[in-house]
C-alpha cells in the first residue's frame, strides 16, 4: 500500500548576504536540517516560489513552513506568503539576539562569536517550532519525546555523523486538478490518497466518500462550508479511478 507523504516542515531561509544576520539564517537552518530535525524538516528555497510551477509551489502548502529573517524587511516571510501561504511560524534573527541578550552579531563570511551564538540560539528556537507544529512534546526526564521519540536531538555521536539536508523538490507530493462549482481546485496528495484507498479495498460510496473528504483535509485547507461540494467530486473522482485502475 503507498505511503502519503509524512507530515513535515519545510525551512525557508534569507538569502540576504549584506548583513551577518543573513549568515545567521542560513547556518541555524542547516542546524536544524541536518542535526537537530533532520527526520521532521525539508528545505524551501525561495527560487522555489519565484521560478515554481503548481506542482512546486505543492510542497509549500503541504508543508507547514517556518521563514527565518535577519532583519525586519522579512523578506523570506514576505515571499513565501506571496507565492505560496502564510508561514506558519516565522523568526527574526534581530529579535532572537535580542531576546537572549546576546552581543552584535557581525561578519558576513566569517561571523563572530556573537554571531554563532545567535546561531546556536535562532536553531534552538527553530527547532522548538518544528515540534510544536508536528505536536511533538519533548520529555525532559526520559530524554526523548512522548510521541515514541521519533526524532531525537542530536548527541555528540550524531556529531560526527554527516547528514545532508532534504529538499522539498525530492519529496515528490503528488497533486490533482478537480472542478469544484466551476473553478478549478488543486488538491495536494490525492493520488496518493486514492491509491491507498483502492489497495484497502474501499469501495465509492457515500461512507467512502465521507472518508475521504477527511483524509483530503488532513493534506489540505479547505474553506468553510463547502464539504458538500468537495464530498460530491471526491466521490465521482474516486468513482472514475476505480473504473480505470480496473480497465
Amino acid at each position: 500500500m503507498p505511503d502519503l507523504p509524512k507530515k513535515k516542515v519545510g525551512i525557508v531561509s534569507c538569502s540576504g548576504e549584506e548583513l551577518a544576520e543573513g549568515t545567521v539564517t542560513r547556518l541555524a537552518a542547516l542546524k536544524v536540517l541536518e542535526q537537530l530535525r533532520p527526520e521532521d524538516t525539508v528545505t524551501i528555497c525561495l527560487p522555489l516560489f519565484l521560478a515554481g510551477g503548481e506542482g512546486d509551489r505543492a510542497f509549500a502548502r503541504f508543508y507547514p513552513t517556518i521563514a527565518v529573517d535577519g532583519c525586519e524587511l522579512r523578506c523570506a516571510a514576505r515571499a513565501t506568503e506571496m507565492y505560496s501561504s502564510k508561514p506558519a511560524a516565522s523568526i527574526m534573527v534581530r529579535d532572537v539576539v535580542a531576546e537572549n541578550c546576546l552581543a552584535q552579531p557581525e561578519g558576513r563570511r566569517r561571523l563572530n562569536a556573537a554571531g554563532f551564538e545567535a546561531v546556536d540560539a535562532t536553531a534552538k528556537q527553530m527547532a522548538a517550532m518544528v515540534d510544536e507544529l508536528l505536536g511533538k512534546h519533548w520529555d525532559r526526564r526520559a530524554g526523548s519525546f512522548v510521541d515514541l521519540g521519533t526524532v531525537m536531538p542530536i548527541s555528540e555521536n550524531d556529531k560526527e555523523t554527516e547528514k545532508v539536508a532534504t529538499c522539498s523538490c525530492g519529496s515528490g507530493i503528488p497533486i490533482q486538478k478537480v472542478q469544484i462549482s466551476g473553478q478549478e481546485v488543486t488538491l495536494i496528495a490525492l493520488p496518493l490518497i486514492f491509491e491507498q484507498f483502492r489497495q484497502a479495498g474501499k469501495q465509492p460510496s457515500e461512507a467512502c466518500a465521507r472518508e475521504l473528504l477527511d483524509t483530503v483535509k488532513i493534506y489540505n485547507p479547505l474553506p468553510a462550508g463547502v464539504d458538500e461540494q468537495y464530498q460530491a467530486v471526491l466521490l465521482q473522482e474516486y468513482t472514475d479511478f476505480c473504473k480505470k485502475e480496473a480497465a
